[in-house]
């Protein structure tokens, strides 16, 4: 796809899609409750529909009535034996979450997923769980999917996770509802907490982590009940609209109804201290989860250090950030985010390359990236490595392009597994362009 800049400001208003941290787990955890889960707001992203495949393959009903999903849960032994490998797609919180949940089934189960999926570490979540007493392995023994998932016994343990992960956490305490006795897991630091949250509101015995107190502790035997669900918008999608009304002259951009979980809004706390102009507005709570509406206005930035106990709260969201780095005054740092090297493509590296292709003064560290600025940005040929937060990320980096030639995002199509309607919402703030 081609795009040019953006010859005026971006204004108006936009509702992101649904949570897909949440959407996912609204159907895992709706699948092992009793009784009929209602979800309101859902993801129908290509990720969060291979987790409804996985389940419906499990023998759980799945519906859509009216704009909400009907998840019609069967309890923690209810599911039955797939007769095929699940296929979890391009959803690395598919395959790892969902690991938890079958480490404690009765019967045996294989994950894979496409040629991504089977290139992305695994062994995270396989460690923790085999501590657990649970019979999975990496069926090519290369710590990646497929993964083989066999009956065993799950005992309750203490995990301790050199790495601050939400599906590592999410699958430990999964496991959990299934063990003899507490499982409890210590993080480095805290990690977004929606299962914590979800699991709770599903009636779960559980204990949440803190910032102060990173362990979060479950007791099985609880059964869990079927919830009405409303999912807040992603503010990692919301985050591309943020960047473009911070970058684009005159921009101002109200996006609406968007989850501001603490776990989740390290963007919003960077952006602030770069000089952001962000105003949260009828800031609310719906089932533990806090939401806003985000007003962003054009900014004169400066630049940042970004590193520590923040990161996990805006992995997803450091291409971005990157880009709109090369629009603040002086240096912007970027560390301890060595994560980004094992996401759906080593972001570090493309974000990198796409970035000097169009012109700035970037380079890449060994867990992060060091950005100069402000440099203008010209047009460039991008390549995406059919990463949809790469090609998001530079769809707004396009807008900033200061020559009259188009930047050609590779591979656009790929924005299909967070985010379909987001060129359709992009051009709706151009409507005057």
């Amino acid at each position: 796809m081609k795009i040019a800049h953006a010859k005026n400001p971006l204004r108006g208003t936009i509702s992101v899609p649904g949570d897909k941290s949440i959407s996912h787990r609204s159907i895992m955890f709706g699948a092992i409750a009793e009784g009929v889960t209602e979800v309101r707001g859902f993801l129908k992203s290509a990720d969060c529909l291979s987790t409804i495949g996985c389940f419906m393959d499990m023998g759980i009903e799945i519906e859509e009535k009216d704009d909400v999903v009907l998840v019609h849960g069967k309890g923690l032994n209810g599911l039955t034996a797939p007769d095929h490998v699940l296929d979890c797609g391009n959803s690395g919180t598919t395959t790892r979450i969902i690991s938890g949940i079958l480490a404690g089934q009765s019967f045996e189960s294989t994950l894979t997923g496409d040629s991504s999926i089977q290139k992305r570490p695994m062994r995270r979540v396989i460690d923790p769980l085999q501590e657990m007493g649970a019979d999975i392995e990496s069926i090519r023994d290369n710590g990646c999917a497929p993964l083989k998932i066999c009956p065993s016994k799950i005992h309750g343990t203490h995990i301790t996770t050199k790495v601050a992960s939400a599906q590592v956490k999410s699958a430990v305490l999964l496991a959990g509802l299934y063990a003899d006795g507490e499982t409890t897991l210590t993080e480095p630091a805290l990690s977004r907490n929606h299962t914590e949250l979800m699991l709770k509101a599903f009636g779960a015995d559980l204990t949440p982590g803190t910032e102060e107190n990173p362990t979060a502790s479950i007791r099985p035997g609880k059964p869990l009940t079927a919830q009405k669900i409303t999912v807040p918008g992603d503010i990692s999608s919301a985050a591309y609209f943020i960047g473009a009304g911070l970058i684009v002259p005159d921009s101002e951009i109200l996006i609406k109804n968007v989850g501001i979980n603490p776990t989740r809004d390290g963007i919003l706390t960077v952006f602030k201290e770069m000089g952001a102009d962000i105003t949260e507005q009828n800031v609310r709570e719906e089932a533990g989860e806090k939401t806003a509406d985000l007003l962003v206005r054009f900014s004169a930035l400066k630049g940042t250090e970004i590193g520590g106990n923040v990161i996990p709260k805006l992995i997803d969201e450091l291409p971005l950030i990157a880009v709109v780095a090369t629009q603040a005054e002086g240096t912007t740092v970027i560390r301890d985010a060595a994560e980004l090297k094992v996401k759906e493509s080593d972001r570090i590296d493309l974000t990198v390359k796409n970035l000097k292709a169009m012109g700035a003064d970037i380079e890449a560290t060994d867990d992060g990236m060091i950005i100069h600025g402000p440099t203008p940005l010209h047009h460039a040929s991008i390549d995406t490595a059919k990463d949809h937060r790469i090609a998001m990320s530079f769809a707004i980096a396009a807008q900033i392009n200061d020559d009259v030639k188009p930047t050609d995002i590779q591979d656009s199509a790929c924005v299909s597994i967070s985010y379909p309607d987001f060129f359709k919402d992009l051009d709706s703030l151009m409507v005057n362009s």
